[in-house]
């Protein structure tokens, strides 16, 4: 019941779009910004990513893209060069070839890109996500003074069933943080969807002084917070990213394996909050156990109502339309991720990302 009603809250909460401030004019006249892009092995995705990037509701020659190509073995940088011919802005591909102090993986990436990047604002996202023409706009409208960090939303699109129901679990997840970030308890950054100020980075040190982790969006958003500025989470349709899916089970339970990680640097109360959330299933159990079937079974029913309703206030709120179907599926996507991450998780050892083992 206690799941349930929270639950209910945060569908009300977020349905009524209750604390989430609104934006700001942009200054006159418009800034240049940096849109930086770590990639690695990138060749298929990046052209998508640029593509969107090019066709920005943004002054070209305001825009100053950086790839860092981090020891690609195939053509990344070659097809980078070849979808931005004709940029009237400014454009680069950077080999990374060494390691600035702790960072390692994307993060040493992105401090060698923040290193060379000329403008106040930085703009971070990924290769294979595909942007909507008002992302810079729309990120920089909510840069207040004193904001060091804007987030974006990401959805997971795809043709196949596996990347619907991914697409699912990425905008439920987004809509609850998007309700405690609202009550003004800050969660979590998306490194694929980010604003970070020149001024908010260069008070953490920067990537090079941070301790290293496999999560470097969460690390940077956490040390900004305790440089004393503040953040932002945006919940909105004109900012969405759309991300390329996980392709199988094993890419997909990787992810999930270097998110936890990042889990374990979160406030002990959301931890608590988590663990609750994730207790939905042992305590159907129970109740199946004590009650019978049918009182499990309509449990399981009014979960998936309840749930519903704040995954369809979450599509629309994001410019799509959920397909109700799905639901009872979702059920049974959520039932074997849960147990698959729990097996991964004790038996799948060192955290594997773009080719690189990290202990």
């Amino acid at each position: 019941m206690l799941w349930l009603l929270g639950m209910a809250y945060t569908a009300w909460r977020f349905g009524s779009q209750r604390g989430t401030a609104p934006g700001r004019p942009l200054p006159a006249p418009l800034p240049r910004v940096s849109i930086l892009i770590a990639a690695r092995d990138e060749e298929t995705a990046l052209p998508r990513c640029l593509a969107s990037l090019r066709n920005l509701d943004y002054p070209e020659e305001l825009l100053e893209i950086l790839v860092g190509d981090d020891g690609s073995t195939d053509r990344t940088a070659a097809m980078a060069v070849a979808a931005m011919q004709g940029f009237a802005g400014q454009f680069r591909v950077i080999a990374i070839t060494e390691t600035r102090g702790q960072a390692r993986g994307k993060a040493n990436v992105l401090a060698h890109l923040t290193r060379q990047a000329t403008t106040g604002f930085f703009f971070i996202t990924d290769a294979d996500i595909s942007l909507p023409r008002t992302w810079i706009a729309g990120l920089l409208a909510h840069a207040a003074p004193g904001v060091g960090t804007v987030t974006g939303i990401t959805a997971v699109r795809g043709p196949r069933l596996f990347h619907q129901l991914q697409g699912i679990d990425w905008l439920l997840s987004l809509s609850m943080v998007q309700v405690v970030s609202d009550l003004g308890r800050p969660v979590t950054a998306m490194g694929n969807n980010m604003l970070v100020t020149r001024a908010a980075y260069e008070a953490t040190g920067g990537y090079e002084a941070l301790p290293f982790s496999v999560t470097e969006d969460f690390a940077l958003f956490q040390a900004v917070l305790a440089a004393g500025f503040g953040f932002r989470q945006v919940f909105a349709a004109e900012i969405r990213a759309d991300s390329l899916p996980m392709p199988t089970w094993a890419a997909l339970l990787r992810q999930r394996q270097r998110w936890l990680r990042g889990v374990a640097g979160l406030p002990l109360r959301l931890r608590l909050e988590l663990l609750f959330f994730s207790g939905f299933w042992p305590a159907l159990l129970g109740v199946g156990w004590v009650a019978g079937a049918g009182a499990a079974l309509g449990v399981w029913g009014a979960k998936m109502v309840v749930q519903g309703v704040l995954a369809h206030f979450a599509h629309r709120r994001a410019g799509l339309r959920l397909r109700w179907w799905l639901l009872p599926l979702f059920e049974l996507y959520t039932l074997a991720l849960t147990g698959a991450i729990l097996g991964f998780q004790l038996f799948g050892g060192a955290v594997v990302w773009k080719g690189r083992r990290y202990e």
